[in-house]
Protein backbone atom coordinates (compact mmCIF):
# COMPACT_ATOMS: atom_id res chain seq x y z
CA UNK A 1 0.00 0.00 0.00
CA UNK A 2 1.02 3.30 -0.79
CA UNK A 3 2.32 5.49 1.89
CA UNK A 4 1.17 9.17 3.08
CA UNK A 5 3.20 11.38 0.87
CA UNK A 6 2.92 8.96 -2.21
CA UNK A 7 -0.91 9.12 -2.26
CA UNK A 8 -0.71 12.79 -1.67
CA UNK A 9 1.32 13.23 -4.68
CA UNK A 10 -0.51 11.06 -6.56
CA UNK A 11 -3.70 12.64 -5.52
CA UNK A 12 -2.23 16.03 -6.84
CA UNK A 13 -0.82 14.51 -10.17
CA UNK A 14 -3.94 12.73 -10.55
CA UNK A 15 -6.40 15.99 -10.75
CA UNK A 16 -8.03 17.02 -13.70
CA UNK A 17 -10.12 20.23 -13.99
CA UNK A 18 -12.88 18.09 -15.52
CA UNK A 19 -13.15 15.87 -12.77
CA UNK A 20 -13.20 18.88 -10.23
CA UNK A 21 -17.08 19.34 -9.14
CA UNK A 22 -18.22 22.84 -9.78
CA UNK A 23 -18.21 23.88 -5.84
CA UNK A 24 -14.71 23.32 -5.60
CA UNK A 25 -14.43 25.32 -9.26
CA UNK A 26 -16.18 28.32 -7.57
CA UNK A 27 -14.46 28.00 -4.11
CA UNK A 28 -10.96 28.17 -5.83
CA UNK A 29 -12.23 31.38 -8.03
CA UNK A 30 -13.67 33.04 -5.09
CA UNK A 31 -10.67 32.65 -3.08
CA UNK A 32 -8.25 33.11 -5.36
CA UNK A 33 -10.12 36.97 -5.84
CA UNK A 34 -10.03 36.98 -1.93
CA UNK A 35 -6.22 35.98 -1.41
CA UNK A 36 -5.02 38.53 -4.80
CA UNK A 37 -6.35 41.54 -3.51
CA UNK A 38 -5.76 40.67 0.36
CA UNK A 39 -2.21 40.23 -1.17
CA UNK A 40 -2.74 43.68 -3.05
CA UNK A 41 -3.50 45.27 0.30
CA UNK A 42 -0.41 43.15 2.19
CA UNK A 43 1.51 46.07 0.58
CA UNK A 44 1.03 48.38 3.14
CA UNK A 45 1.24 45.89 5.81
CA UNK A 46 3.36 46.56 8.78
CA UNK A 47 6.85 45.83 8.12
CA UNK A 48 6.32 45.05 4.31
CA UNK A 49 8.39 47.35 2.88
CA UNK A 50 11.27 46.31 5.02
CA UNK A 51 10.76 42.95 3.79
CA UNK A 52 10.46 43.74 0.02
CA UNK A 53 14.17 45.94 0.93
CA UNK A 54 15.62 42.84 2.61
CA UNK A 55 14.45 40.28 -0.07
CA UNK A 56 15.85 42.77 -2.90
CA UNK A 57 19.57 42.71 -1.17
CA UNK A 58 19.31 38.72 -1.83
CA UNK A 59 19.61 39.69 -6.08
CA UNK A 60 16.78 41.95 -8.54
CA UNK A 61 15.86 41.44 -11.53
CA UNK A 62 13.76 38.21 -12.59
CA UNK A 63 10.38 37.81 -14.11
CA UNK A 64 7.89 37.73 -11.10
CA UNK A 65 5.58 40.41 -10.30
CA UNK A 66 4.70 41.15 -6.56
CA UNK A 67 1.10 41.20 -5.71
CA UNK A 68 0.42 45.78 -4.84
CA UNK A 69 3.46 46.94 -6.58
CA UNK A 70 3.31 47.74 -10.34
CA UNK A 71 6.61 47.73 -12.58
CA UNK A 72 8.37 45.77 -10.06
CA UNK A 73 10.12 42.38 -10.57
CA UNK A 74 12.17 39.91 -8.87
CA UNK A 75 13.56 36.40 -9.08
CA UNK A 76 10.77 34.12 -8.48
CA UNK A 77 11.79 32.75 -5.32
CA UNK A 78 12.29 36.44 -3.99
CA UNK A 79 8.79 37.32 -5.20
CA UNK A 80 7.53 34.26 -3.74
CA UNK A 81 8.49 34.99 -0.21
CA UNK A 82 6.60 39.02 -0.52
CA UNK A 83 3.68 37.96 -1.75
CA UNK A 84 3.07 35.58 1.05
CA UNK A 85 4.63 37.58 3.60
CA UNK A 86 2.21 40.59 2.21
CA UNK A 87 -1.23 38.02 2.29
CA UNK A 88 -0.99 37.57 5.22
CA UNK A 89 0.65 39.95 6.83
CA UNK A 90 -2.57 41.33 7.73
CA UNK A 91 -3.91 38.25 9.34
CA UNK A 92 -6.90 38.88 6.07
CA UNK A 93 -6.51 35.73 4.31
CA UNK A 94 -8.44 32.87 4.02
CA UNK A 95 -8.12 29.88 6.50
CA UNK A 96 -9.63 26.28 6.87
CA UNK A 97 -10.85 26.21 10.27
CA UNK A 98 -10.70 22.67 11.35
CA UNK A 99 -7.24 22.25 9.80
CA UNK A 100 -6.19 25.57 11.44
CA UNK A 101 -4.32 26.46 8.01
CA UNK A 102 -4.08 29.56 5.80
CA UNK A 103 -3.69 27.57 2.56
CA UNK A 104 -3.97 30.29 -0.27
CA UNK A 105 -0.78 32.36 0.65
CA UNK A 106 1.35 29.61 0.40
CA UNK A 107 0.25 27.89 -2.61
CA UNK A 108 -1.05 30.76 -4.35
CA UNK A 109 2.63 32.72 -3.83
CA UNK A 110 4.65 29.34 -4.81
CA UNK A 111 2.35 29.07 -7.98
CA UNK A 112 2.37 32.71 -9.26
CA UNK A 113 6.50 32.71 -8.59
CA UNK A 114 6.61 28.69 -10.82
CA UNK A 115 3.88 30.47 -13.37
CA UNK A 116 6.52 33.37 -13.93
CA UNK A 117 9.75 31.38 -14.98
CA UNK A 118 8.27 28.56 -16.76
CA UNK A 119 6.20 28.07 -19.84
CA UNK A 120 2.44 29.43 -20.18
CA UNK A 121 -0.12 28.07 -18.62
CA UNK A 122 -3.32 27.81 -19.12
CA UNK A 123 -6.19 28.71 -16.57
CA UNK A 124 -7.58 25.71 -16.04
CA UNK A 125 -4.51 24.02 -15.32
CA UNK A 126 -3.71 26.81 -12.93
CA UNK A 127 -6.90 26.54 -11.00
CA UNK A 128 -6.37 22.82 -10.77
CA UNK A 129 -3.04 23.41 -9.09
CA UNK A 130 -4.84 25.28 -6.78
CA UNK A 131 -7.38 22.82 -5.72
CA UNK A 132 -4.49 20.49 -5.33
CA UNK A 133 -2.53 22.10 -3.37
CA UNK A 134 -5.33 22.94 -0.73
CA UNK A 135 -6.24 19.36 -0.58
CA UNK A 136 -2.90 18.34 0.05
CA UNK A 137 -1.84 21.14 3.02
CA UNK A 138 -5.38 20.54 4.64
CA UNK A 139 -5.10 16.88 4.82
CA UNK A 140 -1.73 16.68 6.58
CA UNK A 141 -3.53 19.63 9.12
CA UNK A 142 -6.26 17.26 9.49
CA UNK A 143 -4.15 14.54 9.91
CA UNK A 144 -3.23 16.53 13.32
CA UNK A 145 -6.29 17.06 15.43
CA UNK A 146 -4.46 18.23 18.42
CA UNK A 147 -3.45 22.03 19.75
CA UNK A 148 -0.52 23.13 17.32
CA UNK A 149 3.04 24.03 18.74
CA UNK A 150 4.09 24.38 15.47
CA UNK A 151 2.42 26.93 13.06
CA UNK A 152 0.89 24.97 10.58
CA UNK A 153 -0.09 27.15 7.51
CA UNK A 154 3.91 27.40 7.41
CA UNK A 155 4.78 23.93 8.15
CA UNK A 156 1.86 21.93 6.19
CA UNK A 157 1.66 25.08 3.68
CA UNK A 158 5.19 23.99 2.08
CA UNK A 159 4.09 20.37 1.07
CA UNK A 160 0.77 22.18 -0.52
CA UNK A 161 3.16 24.42 -2.58
CA UNK A 162 4.95 21.45 -3.58
CA UNK A 163 1.91 19.37 -4.74
CA UNK A 164 0.62 22.81 -6.57
CA UNK A 165 3.26 23.06 -8.09
CA UNK A 166 3.62 19.92 -9.08
CA UNK A 167 -0.03 19.90 -10.34
CA UNK A 168 0.71 22.32 -12.35
CA UNK A 169 4.35 21.21 -14.39
CA UNK A 170 2.80 17.79 -14.71
CA UNK A 171 6.11 16.85 -12.83
CA UNK A 172 7.46 12.79 -13.24
CA UNK A 173 5.87 10.85 -10.06
CA UNK A 174 9.41 10.60 -8.91
CA UNK A 175 10.91 13.78 -9.05
CA UNK A 176 7.86 15.16 -7.11
CA UNK A 177 8.21 13.00 -4.98
CA UNK A 178 11.94 13.89 -4.07
CA UNK A 179 10.62 17.45 -4.11
CA UNK A 180 8.36 16.49 -1.58
CA UNK A 181 11.27 14.75 0.55
CA UNK A 182 13.26 18.00 -0.03
CA UNK A 183 10.27 20.40 1.74
CA UNK A 184 10.47 18.22 4.90
CA UNK A 185 14.09 19.82 5.13
CA UNK A 186 12.63 22.98 5.24
CA UNK A 187 9.30 22.59 7.25
CA UNK A 188 9.15 24.94 9.94
CA UNK A 189 7.47 27.67 11.89
CA UNK A 190 6.35 27.97 15.78
CA UNK A 191 3.44 29.11 17.34
CA UNK A 192 5.71 30.93 19.84
CA UNK A 193 5.60 33.98 17.71
CA UNK A 194 1.41 33.50 17.72
CA UNK A 195 1.96 33.80 21.38
CA UNK A 196 3.82 37.00 21.48
CA UNK A 197 1.80 38.21 18.49
CA UNK A 198 5.08 38.87 16.15
CA UNK A 199 5.35 39.28 12.40
CA UNK A 200 7.39 36.38 12.47
CA UNK A 201 4.06 34.38 11.80
CA UNK A 202 3.80 36.21 8.00
CA UNK A 203 7.63 35.40 7.64
CA UNK A 204 7.34 31.58 8.26
CA UNK A 205 4.39 31.63 5.83
CA UNK A 206 6.76 33.69 3.26
CA UNK A 207 9.61 31.36 3.66
CA UNK A 208 7.35 27.91 3.33
CA UNK A 209 6.20 29.61 0.19
CA UNK A 210 10.11 30.20 -0.86
CA UNK A 211 11.30 26.88 0.25
CA UNK A 212 8.52 25.42 -1.38
CA UNK A 213 10.45 26.39 -5.16
CA UNK A 214 13.79 25.49 -3.43
CA UNK A 215 12.90 21.62 -3.22
CA UNK A 216 11.52 21.68 -6.59
CA UNK A 217 14.34 22.93 -7.63
CA UNK A 218 16.66 20.51 -5.92
CA UNK A 219 14.27 17.67 -6.91
CA UNK A 220 14.51 18.78 -10.86
CA UNK A 221 18.57 19.54 -10.40
CA UNK A 222 18.94 15.72 -9.46
CA UNK A 223 18.89 15.39 -5.80
CA UNK A 224 17.29 12.37 -4.73
CA UNK A 225 14.71 13.62 -1.76
CA UNK A 226 13.37 11.40 1.65
CA UNK A 227 10.61 8.97 1.58
CA UNK A 228 9.58 8.84 4.70
CA UNK A 229 8.27 12.57 4.37
CA UNK A 230 5.08 12.11 6.28
CA UNK A 231 4.90 8.63 8.34
CA UNK A 232 8.96 8.41 9.21
CA UNK A 233 10.08 8.06 12.26
CA UNK A 234 11.45 11.47 11.99
CA UNK A 235 9.23 12.86 9.24
CA UNK A 236 6.54 15.45 9.36
CA UNK A 237 3.97 14.36 11.56
CA UNK A 238 6.05 12.60 14.29
CA UNK A 239 8.58 15.81 14.76
CA UNK A 240 6.00 18.86 14.00
CA UNK A 241 2.79 16.90 14.96
CA UNK A 242 1.35 15.30 18.25
CA UNK A 243 -1.68 13.73 18.39
CA UNK A 244 -2.48 12.44 15.10
CA UNK A 245 -5.49 10.80 12.68
CA UNK A 246 -4.27 10.33 9.61
CA UNK A 247 -6.04 7.63 8.25
CA UNK A 248 -9.50 9.14 8.10
CA UNK A 249 -7.76 12.47 6.93
CA UNK A 250 -6.30 10.59 3.62
CA UNK A 251 -9.72 8.93 3.10
CA UNK A 252 -10.81 12.44 2.43
CA UNK A 253 -9.21 12.94 -0.37
CA UNK A 254 -11.72 10.61 -2.44
CA UNK A 255 -14.32 12.98 -0.99
CA UNK A 256 -14.73 16.84 -2.54
CA UNK A 257 -11.95 19.07 -2.08
CA UNK A 258 -10.72 20.90 0.87
CA UNK A 259 -11.24 24.56 -1.04
CA UNK A 260 -15.05 24.22 -0.40
CA UNK A 261 -14.17 23.94 3.20
CA UNK A 262 -11.93 27.16 3.37
CA UNK A 263 -13.55 30.01 5.13
CA UNK A 264 -13.30 33.85 4.40
CA UNK A 265 -12.16 36.01 6.70
CA UNK A 266 -14.38 39.58 6.90
CA UNK A 267 -11.85 41.25 9.23
CA UNK A 268 -8.06 41.34 9.05
CA UNK A 269 -8.01 39.98 12.35
CA UNK A 270 -6.96 36.47 13.35
CA UNK A 271 -9.65 33.89 12.62
CA UNK A 272 -10.25 33.31 16.27
CA UNK A 273 -11.32 36.79 16.90
CA UNK A 274 -14.40 36.78 14.16
CA UNK A 275 -16.70 35.25 16.63
CA UNK A 276 -16.49 38.21 19.24
CA UNK A 277 -16.69 40.53 16.78
CA UNK A 278 -19.58 39.38 15.50
CA UNK A 279 -20.95 38.62 18.91
CA UNK A 280 -20.55 42.85 19.35
CA UNK A 281 -22.28 43.48 16.42
CA UNK A 282 -25.23 42.26 17.18
CA UNK A 283 -24.81 42.48 20.79
CA UNK A 284 -24.59 46.19 19.82
CA UNK A 285 -27.81 45.82 17.40
CA UNK A 286 -29.78 45.06 20.96
CA UNK A 287 -28.49 48.31 22.83
CA UNK A 288 -25.04 47.41 24.33
CA UNK A 289 -23.09 50.58 24.08
CA UNK A 290 -19.76 52.38 24.98
CA UNK A 291 -21.20 54.55 27.75
CA UNK A 292 -23.77 50.94 29.24
CA UNK A 293 -20.92 48.21 29.16
CA UNK A 294 -19.93 47.35 32.72
CA UNK A 295 -17.79 43.79 31.58
CA UNK A 296 -18.07 41.70 28.86
CA UNK A 297 -17.71 38.12 29.02
CA UNK A 298 -16.35 36.12 25.68
CA UNK A 299 -16.91 32.37 26.82
CA UNK A 300 -15.30 29.69 24.23
CA UNK A 301 -13.50 27.04 23.28
CA UNK A 302 -9.48 26.90 24.37
CA UNK A 303 -8.32 27.53 20.89
CA UNK A 304 -9.51 31.07 21.09
CA UNK A 305 -8.39 31.62 24.81
CA UNK A 306 -5.51 30.69 23.64
CA UNK A 307 -5.15 32.72 20.44
CA UNK A 308 -6.82 36.06 20.95
CA UNK A 309 -7.32 36.01 24.71
CA UNK A 310 -4.43 38.15 25.40
CA UNK A 311 -4.89 41.41 27.18
CA UNK A 312 -4.69 44.78 25.56
CA UNK A 313 -1.90 47.46 26.30
CA UNK A 314 -0.68 50.57 25.04
CA UNK A 315 2.30 49.72 23.72
CA UNK A 316 0.68 46.98 21.12
CA UNK A 317 2.35 46.10 17.89
CA UNK A 318 -0.33 45.62 14.72
CA UNK A 319 0.49 41.78 14.50
CA UNK A 320 -0.57 42.08 18.79
CA UNK A 321 -3.45 43.58 18.55
CA UNK A 322 -4.98 41.71 15.96
CA UNK A 323 -4.75 38.54 17.79
CA UNK A 324 -6.22 40.34 21.32
CA UNK A 325 -10.12 40.17 21.30
CA UNK A 326 -10.36 42.94 24.50
CA UNK A 327 -8.85 45.04 21.70
CA UNK A 328 -11.26 43.64 18.46
CA UNK A 329 -14.37 44.00 20.89
CA UNK A 330 -13.51 47.51 21.99
CA UNK A 331 -12.56 48.96 18.52
CA UNK A 332 -16.17 46.79 17.12
CA UNK A 333 -17.91 48.31 20.02
CA UNK A 334 -16.59 51.79 18.81
CA UNK A 335 -16.78 51.73 15.12
CA UNK A 336 -19.46 49.47 13.89
CA UNK A 337 -16.58 46.81 12.26
CA UNK A 338 -12.88 46.55 12.51
CA UNK A 339 -11.12 47.48 8.83
CA UNK A 340 -7.68 47.99 7.59
CA UNK A 341 -6.86 51.07 9.05
CA UNK A 342 -7.32 50.25 12.94
CA UNK A 343 -4.23 49.25 13.19
CA UNK A 344 -2.61 52.25 13.29
CA UNK A 345 -0.25 53.72 16.25
CA UNK A 346 -3.33 56.40 16.94
CA UNK A 347 -6.00 53.47 17.23
CA UNK A 348 -3.28 51.30 19.24
CA UNK A 349 -2.53 53.73 21.49
CA UNK A 350 -6.03 55.70 21.84
CA UNK A 351 -7.13 55.48 25.58
CA UNK A 352 -10.37 55.11 25.60
CA UNK A 353 -10.45 52.41 23.47
CA UNK A 354 -8.25 50.34 25.60
CA UNK A 355 -10.31 51.59 28.97
CA UNK A 356 -12.90 49.85 26.78
CA UNK A 357 -10.60 46.94 26.32
CA UNK A 358 -10.36 46.16 29.82
CA UNK A 359 -13.63 45.46 30.37
CA UNK A 360 -13.53 42.44 27.86
CA UNK A 361 -12.33 39.11 29.33
CA UNK A 362 -12.49 35.81 27.20
CA UNK A 363 -13.05 33.01 29.40
CA UNK A 364 -12.41 28.81 28.32
CA UNK A 365 -15.98 26.92 28.45
CA UNK A 366 -14.45 23.71 28.92
CA UNK A 367 -14.61 22.35 24.83
CA UNK A 368 -12.53 19.32 24.58
CA UNK A 369 -11.93 19.91 21.22
CA UNK A 370 -9.14 21.67 20.79
CA UNK A 371 -9.10 22.99 17.27
CA UNK A 372 -12.62 24.10 18.00
CA UNK A 373 -13.75 28.23 17.13
CA UNK A 374 -17.39 27.41 17.94
CA UNK A 375 -19.90 27.66 19.81
CA UNK A 376 -18.99 30.70 21.64
CA UNK A 377 -21.37 32.74 23.90
CA UNK A 378 -20.48 36.30 24.48
CA UNK A 379 -22.57 37.72 27.94
CA UNK A 380 -22.21 41.86 28.55
CA UNK A 381 -23.19 42.94 31.84
CA UNK A 382 -24.95 46.34 31.67
CA UNK A 383 -24.17 49.27 34.04
CA UNK A 384 -27.93 49.42 35.20
CA UNK A 385 -27.15 45.27 35.95
CA UNK A 386 -29.06 43.84 33.39
CA UNK A 387 -27.49 41.40 30.74
CA UNK A 388 -27.43 41.15 27.16
CA UNK A 389 -26.24 37.94 25.39
CA UNK A 390 -25.17 36.49 21.86
CA UNK A 391 -24.68 33.03 21.09
CA UNK A 392 -22.16 32.33 18.19
CA UNK A 393 -22.86 29.11 16.36
CA UNK A 394 -20.71 29.26 13.72
CA UNK A 395 -18.63 32.25 12.34
CA UNK A 396 -19.30 34.70 9.10
CA UNK A 397 -17.54 33.72 6.31
CA UNK A 398 -17.51 30.08 7.23
CA UNK A 399 -19.05 27.35 4.60
CA UNK A 400 -22.33 27.35 6.80
CA UNK A 401 -22.21 31.16 6.51
CA UNK A 402 -20.14 32.13 3.46
CA UNK A 403 -20.12 35.74 2.27
CA UNK A 404 -22.29 36.75 -0.88
CA UNK A 405 -20.58 37.69 -3.62
CA UNK A 406 -21.34 41.06 -3.67
CA UNK A 407 -19.57 40.45 0.25
CA UNK A 408 -16.61 39.26 -1.66
CA UNK A 409 -16.40 42.06 -3.81
CA UNK A 410 -16.94 44.97 -1.29
CA UNK A 411 -13.95 42.96 0.60
CA UNK A 412 -11.76 42.71 -2.32
CA UNK A 413 -12.68 46.78 -3.35
CA UNK A 414 -11.40 47.70 0.07
CA UNK A 415 -8.14 46.12 -0.02
CA UNK A 416 -7.52 47.39 -3.10
CA UNK A 417 -7.89 50.74 -1.81
CA UNK A 418 -5.60 50.27 1.02
CA UNK A 419 -3.18 49.47 -1.20
CA UNK A 420 -4.19 52.29 -3.14
CA UNK A 421 -5.90 50.72 -6.72
CA UNK A 422 -8.84 52.58 -6.05
CA UNK A 423 -9.81 51.76 -9.91
CA UNK A 424 -8.67 48.22 -10.45
CA UNK A 425 -11.64 46.12 -8.85
CA UNK A 426 -13.35 45.34 -12.17
CA UNK A 427 -10.65 44.73 -13.83
CA UNK A 428 -9.76 42.44 -10.71
CA UNK A 429 -13.51 40.64 -11.35
CA UNK A 430 -13.24 40.22 -14.76
CA UNK A 431 -9.44 38.62 -14.78
CA UNK A 432 -10.85 35.96 -12.06
CA UNK A 433 -14.16 35.03 -13.40
CA UNK A 434 -12.77 34.48 -17.01
CA UNK A 435 -9.54 32.92 -15.87
CA UNK A 436 -10.72 29.10 -16.56
CA UNK A 437 -11.15 30.16 -20.01
CA UNK A 438 -8.09 31.67 -20.71
CA UNK A 439 -5.26 30.07 -22.39
CA UNK A 440 -2.24 31.96 -20.04
CA UNK A 441 -3.48 32.53 -16.84
CA UNK A 442 -0.25 34.82 -15.45
CA UNK A 443 -0.82 37.03 -18.23
CA UNK A 444 -4.52 37.33 -17.33
CA UNK A 445 -3.77 38.11 -13.69
CA UNK A 446 -1.25 40.48 -14.48
CA UNK A 447 -3.68 42.30 -16.80
CA UNK A 448 -5.97 43.00 -13.92
CA UNK A 449 -3.40 44.87 -12.68
CA UNK A 450 -2.60 43.90 -9.39
CA UNK A 451 0.67 42.82 -10.30
CA UNK A 452 3.11 42.91 -12.93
Amino acid sequence: MSDAAERLIDHALGLHWEAIPNGARMAAQAFLLDSLAVGAAGRNAAHADSVLAMVQGWGEGGAAGVLGRSDLKLPAPSAAFVNAFQIHGQEYDCVHEAAVLHPMATVLSALLAELARGAAVDGRTFMTAIVAGVDVAVTLGLAAPGALTFFRPATAGIFGCVAAIASLRAMPREQALDAFGHALAFASGTMQAHVEGKPALPVQVANAARGALVAVDLARAGMPGIRGTVEGPFGYLSMLEGETALAPALAKLGQGHRIEEVSWKPFPTGRAGHGGIGAVQKLKAKGLSISNLAHLEYRAPPLIHRLVGRPAHGNMAPGYARLCLPYLAAVTLTRGTVSLSDFGAESLQDPELLALAAKVEVVIDGNPDQAAFVPTMATAQLSDGSMLTEAVPALLGSPSCPLSRSEQEIKAAACLAFAGHYDRLENLLHAVDTLADAPDALATIRASGVMT
